[in-house]
């Protein structure tokens, strides 16, 4: 008899949400649990926003676009300190670093290396193990594309206005900055910027896209312009506390 190998990816299909444990941040301040979607957001066919691992995330949707799609299905888009606690979080795994053990080797940095051409499907299964799409968190739940295939926008609640835009610059202090465990573009951080760095106006997008190869990560951090859409950049939705 031939042994029934299920693909990982489908075997948590049906979970569309996942619960991200209290952390504790650098300077001591505590993110409380939450949930958080286990897939980038897709466009439903009634056109609201929808989880879903068999259609491809729904990118080309400007920053304020995301947050309304967000808010029009019970939700809300992932805020800077979340994603920072979900990437601290993954980071705490030893299964999600190339070395097998915590701070040994890389930590996975996605679908990156320019084999598609756009963003794919979370139930799409990549050739390359390098590539491998899902991350564990430490309570044995697990997370698709938090790094890599498409970036998510993010609403700013470190050094952003009450829109969630960005409004200082970065200090060096900041938490979007210094909660990484590595320097920037270093054992699978992915690129972020420096103190100093002012990006007003401006949206954050976390994640990186599917050929961003070395600068994608789980602590990547960029910025878009919020009025426009692009074809890399889509968004991550969490249930409200």
């Amino acid at each position: 008899m031939n042994a029934v190998v299920q693909d990982p990816a489908a075997s948590i299909e049906q979970k569309l949400f996942v619960t991200v444990p209290a952390v504790t941040f650098p300077d001591g301040s505590i993110e409380s649990s939450f949930q958080v979607a286990t897939y980038l957001t897709s466009k439903g066919e009634d056109g609201a926003a929808t989880i879903s691992a068999s259609t491809a995330p729904w990118v080309k949707i400007n920053y304020h676009d995301a947050v309304a799609a967000a808010a029009g299905a019970g939700l809300a888009l992932i805020t800077e300190r979340q994603y920072l606690a979900l990437a601290i979080d993954i980071a705490s795994v030893a299964v999600n670093w190339t070395g097998g053990a915590v701070h040994e080797g890389n930590l996975k940095q996605g679908l990156r290396n320019g084999d598609f051409d756009e963003a794919q499907a979370g139930d799409v299964v990549p050739d390359d193990a390098d590539e491998d799409r899902w991350f564990t968190l430490s309570n044995g739940e697990r997370i698709c594309d938090v790094a890599g295939n498409a970036y998510s926008w993010v609403f700013d609640n470190v050094q952003g206005d009450e829109k969630g835009l960005i409004k200082d610059e970065f200090q060096a202090d900041s938490l979007s900055i210094a909660a990484a465990p590595f320097p920037s573009m270093k054992r699978g951080m992915g690129w972020r910027p420096s103190a100093g760095d002012g990006w007003s106006g401006n949206a954050l997008i976390r994640g990186g896209y599917w050929l961003d190869g070395g600068v994608a990560g789980v602590f990547l951090l960029g910025y878009a312009h919020p009025r426009d859409s692009y074809g890399d950049v889509g968004f991550r939705c969490t249930k409200p506390a």
